[in-house]
């Protein structure tokens, strides 16, 4: 992959960059953390935006609606926009980073058609319906059940963790559809409306306060066989698709944001006095030179995505890189912490709240022990575990 970048990506980015400056002082303030309804509209209102000027979807294929650009142009757009300090996908991550992407590459063309142009036009928010309170880290272990009835599946269980479902119109759906298949077939990925009846949502407060994961109830809610993205019983094959892209890809922009941080955090031990602590400055510098390693990572895995066979979805480097981005972000923050001394406690500040929600990665999106799993079997080729 060729880093440098041309006179065309130049002028990319100069022309994002105008229409950044140009835009964002005219953004209204942003919500409270806890105004879930107000976060809602406020990022559909800044993904409206994106879709008016065109860089909504920048790196999906034209097809799939998108704007089709090169993974320089992404990477220019994700350094550009993080820098300004845009708002991020927020609310609508699961559809523009986990379903829209998973529907772009392996949905029907009715499908596509449906699903994807609302959400790059911010009409739509997904929440994402895979984990389940008694499958643990072993997602193949799920218990929620689809039984077909004519046109229709009939969809009982529980969904814990559920992302934005308070907020959400559609969910992407794991059920099993074989329950006497082994535990990795006899799944399926639906597409269920999440004001179908039968759909109960109850908010989970986490460390930090928030409230944007939820459980969520099902009792025989009716949800189309037409929603039902990749063949029935192939659903395990369909999440691989999804899984790839959020660990992949995902987590891209925070990269931007973690270095941007780590700025922040040098400029502030300057200011306090801290700097002059010689361990504080080795651990802020290998930090650094942490995030630049996993900031070419990213370049590679994006490029990856966008240039394979598979249609765009990333490879096992994405496991790779989620496995060392959530250890490095939990010592991000804990750097923070010495930095900010006794000011680390108070939440009011945006990096403490960083610092909690930072405890959550090693097992969001596949724990890190699943990511050794995968790199160990993929990439190493040794024996599976028992």
């Amino acid at each position: 992959m060729d880093l440098t970048y041309t006179a065309e990506e130049e002028d990319f980015r100069a022309r994002l960059r105008a229409w950044l400056q140009r835009v964002l002082p005219k953004l209204p303030p942003r919500p409270a953390p806890d105004d879930w309804p107000g976060r809602r509209a406020y990022d559909l209102g800044w993904q409206r935006m994106l879709y008016d000027a065109g860089y909504a979807g920048l790196h999906w294929p034209v097809d799939a609606g998108g704007q089709g650009a090169t993974p320089t142009q992404h990477l220019i757009y994700l350094e550009e926009t993080e820098r300004a300090g845009a708002p991020y996908v927020g609310a609508n991550f699961v559809g523009l980073l986990h379903a829209g992407p998973t529907i772009a590459a392996v949905g029907t063309a009715d499908q596509r058609a449906r699903w994807l142009p609302p959400v790059l036009r911010g009409d739509e928010v997904w929440c994402q319906g895979f984990s389940e309170p008694d499958a643990g880290s072993d997602l193949a272990s799920l218990r929620t059940r689809a039984v077909r009835d004519g046109d229709a599946y009939v969809v009982s269980g529980t969904k814990i963790w559920t992302s934005h479902a308070e907020v959400a119109d559609w969910c992407e759906l794991l059920v099993r559809t074989d329950p006497d298949a082994p535990k990795h077939r006899g799944i399926s990925w639906l597409a269920m409306p999440m004001d179908a009846p039968g759909v109960t949502v109850r908010p989970l407060r986490t460390l930090a306060g928030s409230t944007e994961f939820a459980e969520m109830f099902l009792d025989e809610v009716r949800v189309p066989v037409a929603n039902r993205v990749g063949a029935e019983h192939d659903g395990w094959r369909v999440t691989m698709v999804t899984l790839s892209f959020e660990r992949g890809t995902a987590f891209v922009g925070e990269v931007v944001a973690c270095r941007r941080t780590l700025g922040q955090l040098a400029a502030e031990a300057r200011k306090n006095g801290r700097w002059d602590d010689p361990v504080l400055r080795r651990r802020l510098g290998r930090l650094s030179a942490e995030f630049g390693a996993l900031w070419r990572l990213t370049q590679w895995n994006v490029s990856e995505a966008q240039h394979q066979r598979t249609g765009g979805v990333p490879g096992t480097g994405g496991s790779v890189f989620k496995l060392r981005y959530s250890h490095a972000r939990q010592e991000l923050y804990d750097t923070a912490a010495a930095v900010l001394g006794p000011d680390s406690l108070d939440l009011a500040r945006e990096w403490n709240l960083d610092r909690l929600s930072a405890l959550s990665y090693t097992i969001a999106a596949g724990t890190s022990q699943i990511q050794r799993d995968i790199v160990a079997e993929r990439i190493l080729g040794l024996p599976k575990g028992r």
